[in-house]
């Protein structure tokens, strides 16, 4: 029990650590895909969220249509003219910057998922679960989770989303388990 104790005091001293080397951006967007932008020079990966790909399709009314770009729309529409402001601490594996936006107070994540445009990926759950009963976005059809696509069609790994106490944890699991 004080192993586990320690280890998780650790842990929660690590993930403090890493947020001293927090970024804040804010400036104009360059938008790249439903979930990728850039402020000032740096490329954003937001945080919490999977985006349908540029090239996904998903079916609606038995129609396929382009549901990757409907989201890359959506993200469009909503930083459009406005001042985006990003704080994030850790990088994906592409050296993207992993974090949270808003335009005028409101999380650009939160947005998308409740849209329907990006499935909850670590955060939004319930804003997940409301899109889904009300039907919008890619719920109003059928849809390949972005994840699957990619592996798919890109043959991607799934990519760490920098959940750092989730990654001590599974280690820490695997090598109490014998697997690590």
């Amino acid at each position: 029990m004080l192993t586990l104790l320690l280890l998780g005091g650790i842990a929660l001293l690590v993930d403090r650590l890493q947020r001293f080397g927090s970024q804040t951006l804010s400036g104009q967007v360059i938008v790249h895909d439903g979930d990728t932008l850039t402020v000032s020079g740096e490329r954003i990966r937001l945080e919490g969220i999977d985006a349908p790909e540029f090239q996904q399709s998903c079916t609606r009314d038995g129609q396929n249509y382009a549901c990757g770009r409907e989201a890359l729309r959506a993200l469009r529409r909503l930083v459009a003219g406005a001042e985006v402001v990003c704080e994030g601490y850790e990088r994906d594996r592409y050296d993207r910057l992993l974090a949270r936006c808003k335009v005028n107070g409101n999380d650009i994540g939160e947005a998308l998922v409740a849209a329907g445009w990006a499935l909850a990926y670590g955060a939004y759950d319930g804003v997940e679960a409301e899109a889904r009963r009300a039907r919008r976005g890619m719920w109003a059809g059928g849809f390949e989770a972005p994840h699957d696509w990619r592996v798919e069609h890109q043959g991607e790994p799934r990519r760490a989303d920098g959940d750092l106490l989730k990654r001590l944890w599974d280690r820490f699991v695997e090598w109490f388990s014998g697997e690590g």
